[in-house]
């Protein structure tokens, strides 16, 4: 089978909603090819369970029918959640020992787009040499048994799941703290995490001022939630709040909000996140962080500063579990806030990561302004571009000399780094260097040459 993706990208399939790829059809289809492939895979169950849960996007609904239907025609059995963070879907596939479990989210992306995103009975992304076989299930139907009569699957619906993984992420901080007295401003984004993060925070003290609490199938992401924090950094000074907790539409990445309403890079995040586990003993001397490609130099010098390394992977949570899981890693994420804390999650968790900010402001009395103080991070700039096509850089005429030009004017102190987006039809170009000037012309130049190059 070549190893040529249709239909996967970065973050399972995503497109524009009712567009190919993310039509009801292959939704239908993309759901007798789960259940296909588990079925041949378990040893529990002679019908797979599936768990299948939701964003808020209009979308939605037709997707999680037709998918559902899909399982059902290969004599699957759906559990559908409802509206649930990814984090959440992938705890209760877990939790409910399921044979795989569906995110049905276009993550940050805007209402009218969607996707799909697959994982196996822990929780876990599947890996691309299994999407490569659920996706040539899906391209050849044919090659999928027809059921009939008993061997037909069944849904049904148990909205009150959320609350198995309500608890256990309650559960991650520590028993010695709770957020009585604290004042939060959290921004769900209009998306999945819109019921329960608020109840979370909620029931363990804090007085909550929500934003992005209304779906109504549109506005997902509008203005709101991680991608468009300022309302959020307003509403932070306004109620002089302690910090400010922004969320994207699937509530797999947070955007943290410090007392005086800035945000809070990503990058130093993880490395106060660092800081803390070592400090705690839960990591030690010569242990890994893992980040990716984009992670800023100034985060890898903080981390040797402590003792720590940083392996770095191609962009994609998926990628950082992979990779942390090889290394024993208990700690890895990006620059936009999916931030993985293993011994709890398998995959990005907004607000898990939020209440360990909160365990930070315990552990050390300080505020968020404080606290991220010391992670001093190199300047960094990151443009993007449309293009209709994504032909191999390296095959474009021109773009290595290029590449290699800019790099050297860096003379050391720099990094250039030029991919497409795994989930839109972007590329970016991300320098970063002790030298903004540099990083500022190298992006313009890098940028303007594929522009022109990429038609």
């Amino acid at each position: 089978m070549a190893d040529i993706r249709k239909l996967f990208g970065t973050d399972g399939i995503r497109g524009k909603a009712n567009v190919h790829p993310m039509t009801g059809v292959m939704a239908f289809e993309l759901g007798r090819a789960v259940t296909d492939f588990f079925q041949k895979r378990s040893q529990r169950n002679k019908k797979p369970l599936i768990i299948v849960g939701k964003d808020t996007r209009l979308s939605c609904y037709m997707l999680e029918q037709a998918f559902s239907s899909g399982v059902c025609a290969q004599g699957g059995r759906v559990v559908l959640t409802g509206p649930l963070p990814t984090a959440g879907v992938a705890f209760v596939t877990k939790s409910m020992r399921a044979d795989a479990g569906v995110m049905i989210s276009a993550s940050h992306n805007p209402y009218y787009d969607n996707g799909i995103k697959i994982f196996d009975a822990f929780g876990y992304k599947l890996p691309d040499e299994i999407e490569l076989e659920i996706e040539h299930l899906v391209l050849n139907p044919n090659e999928m048994p027809i059921r009939t009569n008993g061997d037909l699957g069944s849904a049904k619906r148990l909205d009150e799941v959320f609350g198995r993984y309500l608890v256990h992420t309650k559960g991650a901080l520590d028993q010695d703290f709770d957020m009585e007295g604290m004042r939060i401003v959290l921004d769900c984004a209009n998306g999945a995490g819109w019921r329960v993060a608020p109840m979370m925070f909620r029931e363990l003290g804090a007085e909550v001022m929500t934003l992005g609490v209304e779906p109504n199938g549109q506005n997902i992401n509008l203005d709101c939630g991680s991608l468009h924090p300022k309302k959020a950094g307003e509403a932070v000074i306004t109620y002089r709040a302690d910090m400010g907790v922004c969320l994207d539409g699937d509530a797999d990445r947070v955007v943290i909000i410090d007392e005086k309403g800035k945000v809070v890079d990503g990058d130093q995040l993880i490395g106060l996140f660092a800081k803390l586990l070592l400090d705690r003993g839960e990591l030690k001397k010569g242990d890994t962080v893992v980040g990716t490609i984009m992670t800023n130099l100034g985060l890898e010098n903080y981390l040797t500063s402590l003792g720590l390394k940083l392996e770095r992977t191609q962009v994609g949570d998926r990628y950082i579990i992979e990779q942390m899981r090889k290394d024993g890693a208990i700690l890895g994420g990006e620059p936009s806030g999916h931030i993985i804390f293993g011994r709890y999650a398998t995959t990005g968790d907004g607000a898990l990561a939020a209440l360990k900010m909160v365990e930070c402001l315990r552990f050390y009395n300080k505020k968020v302004s404080d606290l991220t103080r010391d992670v001093s991070l190199y300047p960094q700039l990151t443009k993007n571009s449309v293009v209709a096509n994504k032909p191999p850089l390296e095959a474009i005429s021109g773009y290595n000399d290029l590449f290699e030009k800019l790099e050297k004017e860096a003379k050391g102190k720099g990094r250039l780094v030029v991919r497409y987006s795994g989930t839109e039809s972007l590329v970016r170009v991300m320098a970063e260097g002790e030298d903004a000037q540099w990083v500022k012309t190298s992006v313009d130049t890098m940028l303007s040459f594929l522009q022109k190059e990429i038609k």
